[in-house]
């Protein structure tokens, strides 16, 4: 299960490993070791943020070299700053001595502009740039950047010497800021008759969510002709099954016009393994995930009695017939089980005792939610 750390205000989660830190700095390494050649290199790391990547470093260059720091201070919470403060600076004769910058990170380049400043009355005989991470979307500056670790997207990241406000830097591994802070997404399934609609309709209230129904979306798209309800349509009008993708890109259409709710039950969908890791991937693309699948549980005759009783009222045909219930119901539990066995997996499975009054089951299903 994904761990995700709180720091002040802010979430973040997992990002890149302590192993793939290690096994990137080993080759970074190798590959300065190879062009220097013979000569013994200075080793200069910018304070706070590097202190990690220096030791770590320096402890896999496989020929002598020589340390030292610099402190430069240019962050403000989450953002690089424009102003750059030297706190500490260079104690020692560098001239004529190849010089490698040794940084956490490079983004806008800021903090590289002052160490070319700084650098360029020193009369080394080479200065080269390496970087454990380097944001190439946000770099903004034309020194060229002789060794990089690992290319990385414009999002602020924690750990490993990098701090959100002071916090983080003891990490041994990288986290990357959830954009969407906090969200509870639940997938709610229940066989034909359990009362997961009505279900639904409660938890939806009580904990500010926005209720999507697969069977809604799709009556909506399709009544109001949009291009994913025609798509749809053309395939239903075939008795083909309508694709995955067209499904998800209507649910991703639901959650961006609910980018702001606190969460999401998803009801209908997904059905298979396939379906699962869709909708994974969609969540994730947004800093979100399914939190839990909550599924009604309750016996067979019990669904039976209920159904038949709804189709004295509901008019519907599928609630009139005992056969086509039973089908509907083993239907049912072929597709959970497939379902119930990837979410136990991940630790995600929970199961609810779905007889009983409206009130007690609701009261069951949120003492589930809570403690999510």
């Amino acid at each position: 299960m994904i761990t995700v750390i709180k720091l002040h205000d802010k979430y973040f989660k997992p990002f890149i490993s302590a192993k793939e830190i290690d096994d990137v700095l080993q080759r970074l390494a190798i590959e300065i070791a190879e062009d220097v050649g013979d000569e013994i290199p200075v080793f200069v790391g910018i304070l706070n943020g590097s202190f990690m990547v220096v030791s770590d470093f320096v402890k896999k260059y496989p020929k002598p070299c020589e340390v030292t720091f610099i402190k430069l201070a240019s962050y403000e919470g989450v953002k690089s700053t424009e102003d750059i403060q030297r706190l500490i600076g260079l104690t020692q004769d560098l001239t004529g001595r190849t010089v490698v910058i040794l940084e956490d990170i490079i983004d806008t380049g800021n903090t590289l502009a002052e160490v070319h400043r700084i650098f360029k009355n020193e009369k080394v005989k080479s200065l080269k740039i390496a970087t454990l991470f380097y944001k190439p979307e946000a770099y903004k500056k034309d020194f060229k950047l002789h060794y990089v670790g690992i290319e990385i997207p414009n999002k602020f990241i924690v750990g490993y010497g990098l701090d959100y406000d002071g916090l983080g830097r003891n990490l041994p591994e990288i986290y990357q800021i959830k954009e969407t802070q906090h969200m509870t997404n639940l997938v709610l399934f229940g066989p034909p008759g359990a009362g997961k609609g009505t279900q639904a309709d409660f938890l939806k209230e009580k904990y500010n969510l926005v209720h999507i129904s697969t069977g809604d979306v799709f009556r909506y798209n399709i009544k109001n002709e949009t291009a994913l309800g025609m798509l749809a349509k053309s395939y239903m009008d075939k008795g083909e099954l309508v694709p995955d993708q067209v499904t998800i890109d209507m649910l991703n259409a639901e959650v961006e016009k609910n980018a702001g709710a606190n969460g999401f039950i998803f009801d209908g969908f997904p059905r298979t393994n396939a379906q699962a890791d869709a909708l994974d991937k969609l969540l994730d693309s947004k800093d979100s995930q399914i939190n839990a699948m909550i599924a009604l549980e309750v016996e067979d005759e019990v669904l039976v009695e209920r159904l038949l009783s709804r189709g004295k009222t509901s008019g519907r045909a599928d609630d009139a017939d005992e056969s086509i219930i039973r089908n509907r119901i083993a239907e049912y539990y072929n597709k959970t089980a497939i379902l119930k066995e990837f979410y136990s997996a991940q630790n995600k499975y929970f199961g609810v005792n779905g007889i009983g009054s409206i009130e007690d089951i609701t009261v069951r299903l949120s003492t589930v939610i809570d403690t999510l």
